[in-house]
């Protein structure tokens, strides 16, 4: 099979590497995507995204597509031409999402942090005190930075604040690997994509809307400013797939949802809790080691390190692209910056899925072992 060939280990953060089970699901002969066999596949999926996410009645959405488009969904559904949005801005994705909203019309207003920090709950306070807006958008993770930021403590105090707001989570890369109830904490809109700690190559765009959410789109005044996001063309295709009926608008990568189905049967069947805990404790001993080897972190503080991917600067005198070359002899592949600002300083490991809770692998010692090995080589002593 595919997943037991020898490979340079992909350890970026996102896509991550896929379990064989996964793999073998994308193996699925050809079907159709209105098939008796496919339909009841697709079906088990909204379900088990529920259990992911902690929620009993939201609403998900499996697209073909990245997961940016998401971001579309968000901004062409939610937001009508000229209302007010939040973005709460801790890196490249808090600009991407402030440019897509811009696109669809709407008024964009950020709260801005330092790189490496997130927005102050003092900062989100006097921004809602100024103004109401119809929703505020929070980066769980931005993958530029590794930098986390609290959702469950944002949401709080715009239920408080602006009870009238939607919340909205890009959670492309917390999904799977950072604890999200959505529900309990009160989030209108929780995004995904595939690839990352879902466990699923690239390819399906994954969203769950509240009951509150679909009501506003469901009530909105002006027409849906997309075609191919509309949930007008896609809510009835997905609530046809969860009652086992073929439906059509366009057609769903067969294939990926096979293993999508597969990967979450397997993220739902043992304990979430356990599996984000895992996700902290392999998350903290990374970055202690690299503590220890005198590199430093993006992220401000640890409290506000994501748990599925450390972002670092290069140390003095080492040149990213050789120590990212040097990785890759060792068959590991890193990732650079991403953030425009200082993109060429510093690099970022992923540590999600398999790597992190299927331990026998070695995934984490080989990275952390390549690392010393590969600054070694380029001469690198701690100061």
């Amino acid at each position: 099979m595919a997943g037991n060939q020898q490979h340079k280990l992909c350890m970026v953060p996102g896509p991550i590497e896929f379990h064989e089970d996964v793999l073998t699901a994308l193996s699925t002969p050809s079907h159709s995507h209105v098939s008796p066999d496919f339909i009841p596949v697709f079906g088990e999926c909204f379900g088990l995204l529920r259990k992911l996410l902690f929620t009993e009645k939201g609403q998900p959405f499996i697209v073909a597509g990245s997961g940016t488009l998401g971001w579309d969904m968000v901004a062409s559904n939610l937001v009508e031409q000229g209302e007010d949005a939040l973005v709460l801005n801790s890196g490249y994705f808090g600009d991407s999402f402030t440019a897509c909203l811009k696109t669809y019309g709407a008024k964009v207003t950020q709260v801005h942090a330092e790189i490496g920090d997130r927005p102050t709950i003092e900062s989100i306070h006097e921004a809602l005190s100024q103004n109401t807006f119809k929703i505020v958008t929070i980066t769980h993770v931005d993958t530029s930075t590794g930098v986390l930021s609290d959702i469950k403590a944002i949401s709080e105090l715009v239920h408080k604040k602006s009870p009238n707001t939607l919340v909205v989570v890009d959670g492309v890369c917390s999904v799977g690997c950072e604890e999200i109830r959505m529900d309990e904490w009160g989030l209108d809109v929780v995004m995904s994509a595939s690839q990352k700690a879902i466990g699923v190559p690239p390819g399906l765009s994954i969203l769950v809307a509240s009951e509150r959410a679909i009501d506003v789109f469901k009530n909105r005044k002006s027409p849906v400013t997309s075609y191919y996001a509309s949930w007008h063309n896609w809510l009835p295709i997905m609530n046809a797939y969860e009652a086992k009926r073929p439906s059509y608008f366009a057609t769903p990568p067969v294939q990926l949802i096979y293993g999508l189905h597969t990967s979450l049967k397997q993220l739902t069947a043992t304990s979430l809790e356990a599996r984000f805990e895992q996700h902290k404790t392999v998350s903290d001993m990374i970055k202690r080691t690299f503590d220890e080897l005198g590199l430093k972190m993006l992220p401000k503080s640890l409290d506000m390190a994501a748990h599925g991917m450390t972002a670092a600067y290069y140390p003095e005198g080492i040149q990213g692209l050789d120590l990212l070359r040097k990785m890759s002899a060792h068959n590991i592949v890193a990732a650079g910056g991403l953030h425009k600002a200082i993109a060429s300083k510093y690099f970022r490991i992923g540590h999600m899925g398999i790597s992190v809770v299927e331990s026998e692998r070695q995934h984490i010692q080989q990275v952390l072992d390549a690392l010393k090995a590969s600054l070694h080589e380029l001469g690198y002593k701690k100061a």
